[in-house]
């Protein structure tokens, strides 16, 4: 009976382990990274902070699947999962249902949707975009934080989000109390959990930037996308998968999948564990939208400063080298768009 219970708690029977181990390592695993950054050990240190980054980054993409009710049984319980993790992730300044609404919008429209356009303030500051593209040459992910701070700095500034302001503050109040809570523990722990959190950013966008080239539209979360909506054509050949590794796909689980990102927009109620066979099924292992890591990281090194407030993403072309040309793009984080 306690196993019947168990499995109907969660979205599918075979979803019990994988969906508990996962919820496990970004908890239990990310709370006791902050000891392991405290350490007096430069390995235990560094082994810290790739602790600390990677059970924020499955958090987020847990987030992803809560957003399309794949983690658990009941739409309450994904959102109240939801809710647990954006504040693993650092993004619990905006509600879970907000993120899934967007993130869903992104679906259902078939373009890439963002509440904050970055780069019209970028282009009316020309000394925050010269500051910005100064970090990401020398590898700091402003742009993403920029994208992060908005969240908190609009509600304050912006009568049109003045509702979402108490939960801003109070998540300002706890979040800051805690961080100086661990700064009066370990100074050495806070530290370089600013140092996981960054890793984080980088790691997002670069999955982030290069799983479309749809068109971008700055919208406010119930505004209609101009236009007509893109068929399932257009989908397709505007999605992109970068996988880890064909070779070893078993890695791919290191970031829960989300990289066969094509057979998420072909299955997007598939859960993350099946995705792997999903992407098998339709497109085999040499489909021409899988792209090789290491051109991609080429171009998110080569375009690194470019990207800032480039409008266009660029597109792959073929054969060897295809993806030089995919510049790639920021502000379409589903934790950032709303």
């Amino acid at each position: 009976m306690q196993g019947i219970a168990r499995a109907a708690f969660f979205r599918e029977p075979q979803g019990v382990l994988p969906t508990t181990l996962v919820l496990s390592w970004c908890s239990v695993g990310w709370l006791g990274s902050f000891a392991l950054m405290a350490s007096q050990h430069l390995l235990w240190n560094a082994l810290g902070v790739l602790v600390c980054a990677h059970g924020m980054l499955i958090a987020a993409y847990m987030i992803h699947e809560a957003a399309h009710q794949s983690v658990l049984a009941t739409p309450r319980a994904n959102a109240a999962v939801g809710e647990c993790l954006s504040f693993i992730a650092g993004a619990s300044y905006v509600s879970f249902e907000r993120i899934r609404h967007m993130h869903m919008r992104h679906h259902r429209d078939r373009v890439d949707l963002a509440c904050f356009d970055h780069q019209s303030v970028l282009r009316a500051h020309r000394w925050l975009r010269r500051l910005i593209q100064i970090a990401e040459w020398a590898y700091l992910p402003a742009t993403e934080v920029l994208l992060h701070v908005q969240l908190v700095w609009r509600p304050m500034s912006q009568r049109s989000q003045r509702r979402y302001l108490p939960r801003v503050l109070a998540m300002l109040l706890l979040r800051g109390t805690l961080w100086v809570a661990l700064a009066l523990w370990s100074l050495k722990s806070a530290l370089l959990y600013l140092f996981a959190y960054a890793l984080l950013l980088h790691v997002l966008n670069f999955f982030d930037a290069f799983h479309h080239t749809f068109e971008q539209h700055f919208v406010a979360a119930d505004q209609p996308v101009p236009g007509a909506r893109p068929d399932r054509e257009y989908e397709m050949a505007h999605t992109y998968s970068n996988l880890l590794s064909v070779r070893w796909p078993w890695a791919n689980t290191l970031i829960l999948n989300f990289c066969y990102h094509n057979a998420h927009h072909e299955r997007a109620s598939a859960p993350w564990y099946r995705l792997r066979v999903v992407h098998r099924a339709i497109y085999g292992e040499q489909h021409r939208a899988v792209l090789p890591l290491r051109e991609l990281l080429w171009t998110w090194h080569r375009n690194r400063v470019s990207r800032v407030d480039c409008e266009d993403y660029g597109l792959p072309g073929e054969g060897s080298g295809r993806a030089d040309r995919f510049i790639g793009v920021h502000g379409v984080s589903f934790l950032t768009v709303v």
